[in-house]
């Protein structure tokens, strides 16, 4: 389509429009809306799917330990292994490797970026994802595939949690405590405990009144819904009415298998999710060998990370809705004559393209949805990078059914939990289950999401370190934290629409270091104060955060659309964007030179 075949967007409406969606979904109280699984809901946090085993507590020593066994302590493990680290240990409070992939299983999970660079270490293992967009069950299994691959099953404490890390500076080690007694030691800790972590319930009144069946998606119970994660039908749903509470990215995944099962399904909505065209298929095996090639994956990831990201690509090789944005953005952007390129022009070429995309997931809604009350209430106003994007061919069709309806709330939310039932703009919709798919803590401190609080060099902790917002070297290192690592997005590249890709790089570059620590006899390596100075100016330096900036719709990407300050400059990525961030720790590693790190012997 050509700039005059577009359809004119109105564009000072569509920004008022916006202002008004999100203005009437603020609220003073943003993250403490939010409460943990508690009361009623406290055997939802244990593990329905492995029994927990009996054993003694660890008081041994290793080289390295990890604390969380999601897909940043298998790559993490994994680089360390291919360095001849062997003494890796992953402490895990699941009952298996996989992390968020180990608990979340509920129906029609899947990832949302393509397999092809989302799922690590493919190329290593010689797995060929089934799917451009695998579920749950091969993700999982994959996870299993890393651990086994490398041996990290060799050293791991499973069904254990973290409760103590403490630096102990006479023996330059660390000292290791969880829940199970254990109190170990390593050389070195990394941690990776992820962003959906510890799963929340929204603080609706009465939500321990209600007398019927009620859990969280992250603890999804089978047992009363019939099915099991492969897909199984949820044949147990027949006679029931059922609310969920919640339309971000677990709903869009699991309300097309809920209204094939149940009797009535109530969708309460307080923001509806911009849904796009997923167009999921299997993976051709001819195709995939001619792809397969030595280092493919690390050139799909780049290639994923330049198209997405605004960076230089000859071809888009993944083609999805992550990278449609950019590619119209760079369409703009070529149009416009040399010399004239300026800072409000590429602004405007961004919300041009930003807009038009919109219109068109817009108007999705109306061909899709037979009901257009339903579909006014499913068309999501605001940019589509303020909340998390989501692609689904059957989540829009599922409001055709005749037993699916769509509660929405007009940005207000539940009112309360009564014993029968949900309340919603006075009205009581009786249900025999109420179904959480509230999602996760994000927005809040480290430490909290951890359940732990770092104590480094002269008994600095890591929450008074970080009091006024987080501080790192390329979101690694922390100053003060002698031989700790960050394995996360922020301050690194903070590619948010490929987690996977951050991961892997700091698994890399912390291999890297560890690595040179114990081949020159080493004891302590820590990021130098100026170092970390240095990174969080660059930081600074920045136009600050493109995803889910503060005149967005609240959500998880914006701390619910409440401005911390300093807090929230600092939750960024390198002013220069992912591909940039990227190609300078690749070249900082490899230097051999570690600038910005100290070394110590002992």
């Amino acid at each position: 389509m050509t700039a005059a075949d577009r359809p004119a967007v109105d564009r000072d409406g569509l920004r008022r429009k916006y202002r008004e969606e999100r203005d009437k979904r603020l609220r003073p109280d943003g993250n403490d809306q939010y409460r943990r699984l508690t009361g009623r809901f406290s055997p939802n946090l244990d593990d329905p799917y492995l029994p927990v085993i009996e054993r003694e507590p660890r008081t041994d020593h290793v080289t390295v330990a990890f604390v969380g066994g999601g897909f940043a302590g298998l790559v993490t493990g994994a680089r360390l292994k291919e360095a001849g680290v062997e003494d890796v240990r992953i402490v895990e409070k699941g009952g298996d490797f996989g992390g968020t992939w180990y608990w979340n299983r509920y129906p029609g999970a899947q990832c949302d970026t393509a397999s092809f660079v989302y799922m690590p270490l493919l190329e290593e293992t010689g797995h060929m994802p089934t799917e451009k967009y695998a579920h749950a069950p091969e993700i999982l299994e994959h996870c299993r595939r890393i651990g086994k691959h490398y041996g990290l099953y060799d050293h791991a404490l499973f069904h254990t949690e973290v409760v103590g890390l403490e630096w102990d500076e006479a023996r330059s080690r660390w000292t290791v405590r969880t829940d199970r007694g254990d109190a170990f030691t390593a050389q070195f800790v990394a941690m990776g405990i992820g962003p959906f972590n510890v799963p929340k319930l929204p603080g609706i009144p009465g939500i321990e009144d209600f007398g019927g069946h009620a859990f969280h998606t992250s603890r999804w119970d089978y047992a009363y819904t019939g099915g099991d994660p492969s897909g199984a039908p949820l044949d147990r749903l027949a006679d029931r009415r059922v609310a969920l509470i919640g339309t971000g990215a677990t709903a869009v995944q699991c309300v097309p298998h809920l209204a094939r099962a149940c009797r009535e399904l109530y969708v309460f909505q307080r923001t509806p999710s911009s849904v796009d065209v997923r167009d999921n298929r299997p993976t051709d095996p001819e195709w995939f060998a001619t792809i397969a090639t030595p280092g493919w994956q690390q050139r799909w990831l780049e290639n994923f990370t330049a198209n997405q990201s605004g960076g230089r690509a000859e071809e888009d090789l993944v083609m999805d809705g992550w990278t449609d944005l950019a590619r119209r953005y760079r369409t703009r952007i070529n149009a416009v004559p040399p010399g004239q390129l300026t800072q409000d022009t590429l602004l405007a070429a961004f919300e041009d393209s930003d807009f038009e995309k919109m219109e068109e997931i817009r108007a999705r809604v109306d061909a899709v949805v037979d009901d257009p009350e339903t579909a006014r209430g499913l068309k999501a106003w605001y940019r589509q990078l303020c909340k998390r994007p989501c692609f689904h061919d059957e989540y829009l069709q599922a409001y055709n059914l005749p037993g699916t309806h769509l509660v929405d709330t007009d940005g207000k939310g539940v009112e309360r939990i009564t014993e029968r039932g949900v309340v919603a703009a006075g009205h009581e919709y009786e249900v025999d289950c109420v179904i959480y798919a509230s999602g996760f803590e994000v927005g809040t401190d480290y430490t909290r999401r951890s359940g732990y609080d770092p104590v480094g060099r002269g008994g600095l902790r890591l929450s008074d370190h970080w009091s006024a917002g987080m501080r790192t070297l390329h979101g690694i290192h922390v100053h003060g934290f002698p031989n700790a690592f960050l394995v996360q997005p922020t301050q690194g590249a903070n590619h948010i629409s490929n987690i996977p890709h951050n991961l892997t790089e700091a698994g890399r570059t912390i291999a890297a270091t560890v690595r040179h620590a114990l081949d020159h006899g080493y004891a302590r390596v820590e990021a130098t104060r100026e170092a970390e100075e240095g990174w969080v100016t660059l930081l600074l330096s920045g136009a600050g955060r493109l995803l889910g900036s503060p005149d967005c719709t609240p959500g998880y990407y914006n701390n619910e659309g409440q401005d911390r300050g300093l807090k929230d400059r600092l939750n960024v990525g390198h002013p220069h964007g992912a591909v940039a961030y990227f190609a300078f720790i690749d070249r900082w590693r490899t230097s051999g030179d570690f600038e910005g790190l100290e070394f110590h012997r002992p």
